[in-house]
């Protein structure tokens, strides 16, 4: 599995509207200021995330965008999946794969069917609602008196 700056900026933008859910619509200038990702490439994700389901857009003074789901119902997978594509180490874990002649006496897919069940059983069972989680729990520990 490899995750482009694309897909980084994609986790991190459905994170920071994540954190905001339930508020206003977020500005593309306060997502790209607040995730340090640059406004142009931050458009072209925003449009990709909004075919792929995950983000609205509300136009308007107030305008700006905003979850299309609840954090609870976006898994990290899913969006590394729409962004980067599949998650298999190598190709011939991939559905309908016919490329090598060697598939069946290969002795290298079992290591990665086993990889790619870790990298799945990960990616696949968290959610953005736990991710906000750990962040508040983050804070929490960083506020300490003396």
């Amino acid at each position: 599995m490899r995750i482009t700056y694309k897909g980084d900026y994609a986790l991190k933008t459905i994170l920071d509207l994540a954190v905001h859910y339930g508020d206003s619509p977020v500005t593309i200038h306060d997502l790209a200021r607040r995730a340090d990702i640059p406004t142009k490439f931050l458009e072209q994700i925003l449009l990709d995330l909004k075919r792929g389901g995950f983000v609205e857009s509300r136009r308007g003074k107030v305008g700006g965008y905003l979850l299309a789901k609840h954090p609870a119902e976006i898994k990290v997978g899913n969006v590394i999946r729409f962004i980067d594509g599949p998650t298999e180490p190598v190709a011939c874990l991939e559905k309908d794969y016919s490329g090598c002649q060697d598939m069946f006496r290969c002795v290298f897919k079992p290591i990665w069917q086993k990889i790619n069940r870790a990298i799945s059983n990960i990616v696949d069972n968290i959610t953005f609602e736990d991710l906000i989680k750990q962040l508040q729990a983050k804070k929490e520990a960083i506020i300490y008196q003396i």
